[in-house]
């Protein structure tokens, strides 16, 4: 299929690699000409704008950081929208506000573009290798017809329910996974501190009912000090922020959230908002005066 990729970032510049892979012709766009250059490079052709991209396909994709950049994307000037014609779809796999999905997709809707929200979930290791998860939401029947391009990025591709539904599910999963990796980080700095080696620890736990997929990815690298992204804390920032705003939207606590997102906001202030979300580490390295690892 003829596909057009728009945001070529840690994410997606993976994401259009597999969808090459797996035959597809893909139309990129981005403000960085460096990672339209990478993308073509790796056999992708490039648009001047969103409009542009989106006069040439039947299918748009937008991988973007923030529920205003979709917006901007999708409906200002040169966006999707003025390139669309009706009929075409837009698979937006950015992490948003589900109500900023909502939002774009009546836009869609007045146009006569059909819209799924599908964000996803693994990083940029699994964004590498085609194994993300995807959390789709939207109508069923525009899902069934896409699945299959989805697989061709994901490993697991699950319908959520209507519009918005794959950005909520999507905040959960952020949720979870910051919580996650902030009881790693205070559990490892306490067994540093008490002069047990936090790889013995991680070696006896791992396998036990503490272990977890966070854990298996982020203890190795707060042991070894490294905090190269493959997910930044700004961004994880970001889905806490639009987490807090749809649970206080709907009634919903998330006292936990908050704390984490101050942790976090903390490492922002200090430099660290491009690490890994694995710095979390550093904030308990600033609070205790012990670094877990090197």
């Amino acid at each position: 299929m003829k596909i057009g990729f728009i945001g070529l970032g840690i994410m997606g510049k993976p994401m259009v690699k597999n969808l090459l892979k797996a035959g597809h012709d893909v139309i990129v766009y981005d403000i960085i000409e460096n990672n339209v250059k990478d993308a073509v490079d790796a056999g992708a052709k490039s648009g001047t704008s969103p409009a542009d991209v989106a006069s040439q396909v039947p299918l748009v994709i937008t991988m973007l950081p923030n529920s205003p950049h979709v917006k901007t994307v999708v409906m200002g000037e040169k966006g999707v929208l003025e390139g669309a014609e009706k009929g075409k779809i837009l698979i937006d796999m950015s992490s948003i506000a589900p109500l900023a999905s909502q939002e774009i997709e009546k836009a869609c809707a007045a146009k006569g573009v059909r819209m799924l929200d599908a964000p996803v979930s693994g990083g940029e290791p699994k964004a590498v290798d085609g194994t993300l998860a995807v959390m789709a939401g939207g109508d069923k029947a525009l899902f069934d017809e896409v699945k299959d391009i989805l697989f061709s990025m994901g490993s697991s591709v699950v319908y959520c329910g209507g519009i918005g539904a794959g950005n909520t599910t999507k905040l959960a999963n952020q949720i979870i996974v910051a919580l996650n990796i902030a009881a790693v980080a205070e559990a490892f700095t306490m067994v540093k501190k008490a002069g047990v080696e936090p790889e013995l620890v991680f070696e006896a736990i791992k396998g036990g009912l503490a272990g977890s997929t966070v854990m298996n990815a982020k203890a190795p690298m707060m042991i070894e000090g490294n905090f190269k992204p493959g997910f930044k804390i700004d961004l994880h920032i970001k889905d806490l922020a639009n987490a807090l705003d749809t649970g206080h939207g709907v009634g919903a606590p998330l006292p936990l959230t908050a704390s984490v997102r101050e942790m976090m906001e903390t490492l922002h202030a200090d430099g660290a908002g491009q690490d890994d979300h694995s710095a979390l580490a550093k904030y308990y390295a600033k609070v205790s005066g012990t670094k877990i690892g090197k």
